[in-house]
């Protein structure tokens, strides 16, 4: 368990998965997705792949649920070990983060970008990833002051 700002971090399980999909609509939320994405197709597939990684629980994969004092489920993040593209390192990937909507502003997201920080360095990582969309100016702001920078940018050209 981990605590920060009041928010203590443990290894999700069973009983949170209902808690951990139900947060999937704030991936696709509040901003302007790309015109070729669709915000339920974007939901339905991100649901999928988590759901698949929490009953398969896969190498490499691990998903954490924060709380508060509480006890109350606050937020979760979905952590990744990959392999770097142009090194071969091993990287930490923060594959999934979100905050339920009723405790934005609390430092829950600080928390749990901390943790994850933490977790990419005890594991001896290289570098510390994610992937958001560009419209996402609100968690682009967020991950920019915990000290993320553009890698390599992905351009898509829809074909229909």
């Amino acid at each position: 368990m981990d605590s920060e700002a009041n928010i203590h971090i443990r290894l999700a399980d069973a009983d949170d998965d209902d808690f951990i999909l139900g947060l999937v609509p704030r991936f696709v939320e509040g901003f302007e997705l790309p015109p070729w994405r669709r915000r339920g197709e974007c939901a339905e597939h991100i649901k999928l792949d988590l759901a698949r990684h929490l009953s398969e629980q896969p190498p490499g994969s691990h998903v954490f649920v924060a709380e508060n004092d509480d006890g109350k489920r606050v937020g979760f993040i979905h952590l990744q070990t990959v392999k770097d593209y142009f090194s071969d390192a091993q990287n930490g990937h923060i594959s999934d983060l979100a905050v339920a909507s009723n405790h934005d502003g609390e430092g829950v997201g600080r928390a749990l970008l901390a943790y994850a920080e933490r977790w990419a360095r005890e594991h001896k990582y290289r570098h510390l990833q994610l992937a958001v969309f560009p419209g996402n100016e609100r968690a682009r702001t967020i991950y920019e002051k915990a000290g993320f920078g553009i890698d390599i940018l992905r351009l898509t050209k829809p074909l229909r």
